[in-house]
């Protein structure tokens, strides 16, 4: 491919054409260069999970499941211009062995993907398969062992076989977990995710964001109500104190074809009794369930857990935006109407990070 950008400050739009220099293979899109690291501007950034695919003829396929794909892509195509980065976590064409439906999902998806940097993260359908190293030993993957996510997309991971990396995105930092792999104090996935969450300067990237693909913190999901975790298997057990040590602001997770928000958590409490505004000190993580990408969906537990602040069964996708270093918006919106039916804002200055949460006192960052 040929990258024509402009030599001014990062943020500037360039130019990507496939072509081997005589002769071009393909129309050019244009792209935005990324904000650098703590970069004060305007930042809008979409996290959904399991969006899947779909035919738009109506004609039938194998394993058909994701009707509402169709609706949360156009969406997101016709909204190109109000955005600037996509995260999708996981479960991403649920091709399970079949290249021709990543083939599917990939063309589907092309309109955004060209022009956004899509980001991606590893999920049961794209990993899980066993006697091969992940955590799961199941089958969801159709045999994939993550081979064709790791070649589709790109990911900054030290070891692409190790789907956990981290995004400096302006104010933003994103630590991308992997939630098919080990994760349990000990492990060297651990070791990521507290180096990726302690080195952000908090002056400089104040909205400190955790994601992977299963809920490793809190879901009103029947299954997980029915087994009394409200989470994967030992999912919270190992993390939940990285999250408070370092105070993570909103922890995102998909699996769950639903979506799902929580109050600010810790040491599973509520310990904001606002729903919708935040200030000063959160002394608290916010979980969010963001996977109504599209595929079918998931039910709830009749009973609300005290936690649980918003529910919706349907599809949808969800959007940060930061305005500068201490306003931030959440929002989800319904991929049918792109209307907005939840959000919340936090306002905060960089030292409310800072300081103590309940009892303890641990450092924020060990950046200088």
């Amino acid at each position: 491919a040929a990258v024509r950008a402009s030599p001014d400050l990062l943020g500037s739009r360039g130019e990507d054409t496939a072509s081997d220099g005589s002769v071009v293979w393909a129309k050019p899109y244009t792209f935005r260069a990324p904000p650098t690291p703590g970069q004060n501007s305007l930042q809008r950034i979409i996290v959904f999970g399991d969006m899947g695919k779909a035919e738009r003829d109506g004609s039938n396929e194998f394993a058909n499941y994701q009707p509402g794909s169709l609706n949360t892509t156009d969406r997101l195509i016709e909204d190109l211009d109000n955005y600037d980065i996509v995260f999708h976590i996981g479960d991403m064409p649920y091709a399970n062995g079949y290249l021709s439906q990543w083939d599917q999902f990939t063309a589907q998806v092309a309109p955004i993907s060209a022009k956004k940097p899509y980001m991606v993260a590893s999920g049961n359908h794209e990993r899980d398969w066993p006697n091969t190293g992940g955590f799961f030993d199941v089958k969801d993957s159709g045999g994939e062992c993550g081979v064709p996510a790791e070649t589709m997309y790109y990911y900054p991971a030290e070891n692409r076989a190790n789907f956990w990396y981290k995004v400096d995105y302006g104010m933003f930092r994103f630590c991308v977990g992997d939630s098919e792999h080990d994760w349990r104090e000990g492990t060297p996935q651990y070791k990521f995710i507290e180096e990726c969450l302690s080195t952000v300067d908090r002056k400089h990237q104040p909205w400190l964001i955790f994601t992977a693909h299963r809920v490793l913190g809190y879901s009103s999901n029947s299954w997980y109500a029915d087994q009394g975790s409200f989470e994967e298997p030992e999912g919270r057990e190992s993390l939940q104190k990285l999250w408070q040590r370092y105070r993570v602001d909103i922890a995102y997770f998909g699996h769950v074809h639903n979506y799902e928000r929580t109050c600010p958590l810790y040491q599973s409490q509520c310990v904001n009794a606002d729903k919708t505004h935040y200030s000063g000190t959160m002394n608290g993580t916010i979980f969010v369930v963001a996977g109504g990408g599209g595929s079918h969906l998931s039910s709830y537990t009749t009973a609300i857990p005290k936690w649980s602040i918003f529910r919706d069964h349907d599809y949808g996708f969800t959007k940060l935006t930061a305005f500068n270093h201490s306003s931030l918006l959440f929002e989800y919106m319904k991929s049918s109407d792109g209307k907005v039916y939840d959000s919340f804002t936090i306002h905060r200055d960089y030292r409310d990070v800072l300081s103590c949460v309940h009892d303890s006192c641990f450092p924020t960052t060990l950046a200088s």
